[in-house]
């Protein structure tokens, strides 16, 4: 009887074991169904046989665009990822859709093919739907313009725009490589809730953004060398942030165009901040803010902010004569201030527009006001074309129409003076003491600390420049001892600005001797004394 009863016991648990095993299995079977299933998959592309998708090296945006419409039909999947390192050769538009990502290895490329013949107006990357597009987002990968093979098309006239978009919202293009094209980086017209960033744009054959008829537009840590146009552009479009960007210009005669450019026709563009951007050696101005066509209200191209950014060697172009740091006309209550102009071209800042095109680009209304507060321009060159009477610190050519308020800011070593048709009784004149001008360091000396990049250090002289901006202005950022008054030049109100303090000059050169900066003399006197004198130091 009891054998029985064990028998049976042992056949139950052995049923359970297997029920629970069977569970078991059911419930990871569920859960790889799910994961398959789950938003976020991605769709590979490759060109070795791995992927999803393969391209053979010819006309591999057929099978691109394949990708993109199977995730594009399946709101399932997200992501079409390209593999590297493969260059796909492209002989059309690849076109994705909403709700999508298309990303890449950094070694992976798209290249435009040879004598492509594309009609204007045809980029390498746009929409599915011309009527609207959303949540997409472009990252990753690399963009071959393939310019040298396609010469007979001009540079700037709307071939072969790399990434395209009309109607469209919450677009994000980042750490991307796009070079050696024939048109725009990224154009994008009447969208909104638009990221730039993080990408490097080399020679473009015109802007490496524009937006057009945009809202909310964002573009921040690109580094973008010009070729024709700007780096970074906008028309008729508001609510813009361009910040912590590094722009310049490739170096030939063909090379022109602005770092920055801030067009106005129509439309409201009220609210537009340009900052912590480092801007050198580009072609033409280093930001051009253009309004024209019509007499608008004031409300209609005003409060543009450029605050915080370094300019350097800008304005070389030697065929153009509206070249410089800042040049403007045609905007209401600009506030340039806190920046560092070094070595521009004809001046730091300048009130003119540029005659004898095709379009009139005059401002037709009066009373537009710059408001130039705390910055140092120092170093101001003549321009190329036409130096004559060229090399202030700051100039306006339209006195009738445009004024400067000039309040709180440094001038030094001006070639030809710091001011024409304008002036100021709060400015300074004196060498500003940077810690490192050859080397575009312009963190200001200062007996009390200054910020090398690493660590505070003291120097053996203080900047005047330090405590000596605009008595209104904010130091709330700045460290103590802030003086209770902010710093001109780039660094005032930031938390790298130079601190107060006068000491004795025993005092400072104490201090510096025994700083990590004079490590390496520290080393050579104690071989000196120990050599010479049999003394250690």
């Amino acid at each position: 009887m009891k054998g029985k009863i064990l028998r049976h016991r042992l056949q139950k648990r052995e049923k359970t074991v297997v029920y629970f095993t069977i569970l078991v299995f059911l419930i990871a079977l569920g859960t790889t169904a799910l994961s398959t299933t789950s938003p976020g998959i991605t769709v590979y592309v490759s060109a070795d046989g791995r992927g999803n998708f393969n391209c053979d090296g010819s006309n591999d945006q057929v099978e691109i665009n394949k990708a993109l419409a199977y995730v594009a039909e399946n709101p399932q999947f997200t992501t079409v990822h390209l593999k590297g390192p493969n260059t796909y050769i492209i002989s059309d538009s690849i076109l994705i859709g909403n709700d999508t990502i298309l990303e890449g290895d950094p070694t992976a490329v798209i290249k435009l093919e040879d004598k492509a013949g594309w009609p204007k107006n045809k980029p390498l990357i746009t929409q599915m739907d011309n009527s609207g597009s959303q949540n997409i987002t472009i990252k990753g990968f690399e963009i071959n313009g393939n310019h040298d093979k396609n010469k007979e098309k001009n540079r700037g006239e709307g071939y072969y725009n790399h990434i395209y978009f009309l109607n469209s919202s919450n677009i994000q293009v980042h750490s991307m490589y796009m070079h050696d094209g024939h048109g725009d980086g990224l154009k994008i017209e009447r969208s909104s809730n638009i990221q730039f960033y993080d990408n490097r744009i080399y020679k473009l054959g015109h802007d490496g953004l524009f937006a057009i008829q945009c809202q909310n537009v964002e573009a921040w840590n690109n580094t973008i060398t010009c070729r024709t146009n700007s780096g970074l552009r906008i028309l008729n479009s508001n609510h813009v942030k361009f910040h912590d960007n590094i722009i310049d210009s490739f170096s030939h005669w063909s090379a022109g165009g602005s770092g920055i450019l801030i067009e106005k026709t129509t439309g409201v563009m009220s609210d537009i901040e340009v900052y912590n951007n480092t801007i050198h050696n580009t072609y033409g101005p280093g930001i051009w803010l253009l309004g024209y066509g019509y007499s608008y209200p004031m409300e209609e191209a005003e409060n543009v902010y450029i605050h915080h950014n370094v300019f350097y060697g800008t304005g070389t172009d030697p065929n153009i004569d509206w070249v410089g740091g800042i040049v403007t006309s045609g905007f209401y209550n600009t506030l340039v201030e806190n920046n560092v102009f070094d070595g521009t071209y004809h001046a730091a800042i300048i009130h003119m527009y540029p005659t004898g095109g095709s379009t009139d680009l005059s401002p037709k209304g009066t009373g537009y006001t710059t408001i130039v507060r705390n910055n140092i321009i120092v170093n101001t060159l003549q321009r190329t074309k036409d130096p004559n009477g060229t090399g202030y610190g700051v100039i306006n050519y339209l006195p009738e129409t445009h004024s400067f308020v000039l309040e709180n800011n440094c001038f030094y070593n001006n070639s030809a003076g710091d001011y024409m048709n304008a002036s100021s009784t709060s400015d300074i004149h004196v060498d500003p003491h940077f810690a490192n001008e050859i080397n575009h360091d312009y963190h200001l000396k200062s007996t009390g600390g200054r910020w090398n990049g690493k660590t505070w250090v003291k120097d053996t002289v203080s900047s005047p420049c330090i405590d000596a901006g605009y008595p209104e202005s904010d130091y709330s950022k700045e460290p103590e001892n802030n003086g209770n008054r902010t710093n001109i030049g780039r660094y005032g109100n930031t938390e790298w600005a130079s601190i107060s303090g006068n000491r004795p000059g025993y005092v400072v050169w104490w201090n510096q001797l025994f700083s990590p900066e004079w490590k390496t003399f520290r080393l050579f006197l104690k071989m000196f004394f120990l050599f010479c004198f049999n003394v250690l130091y």
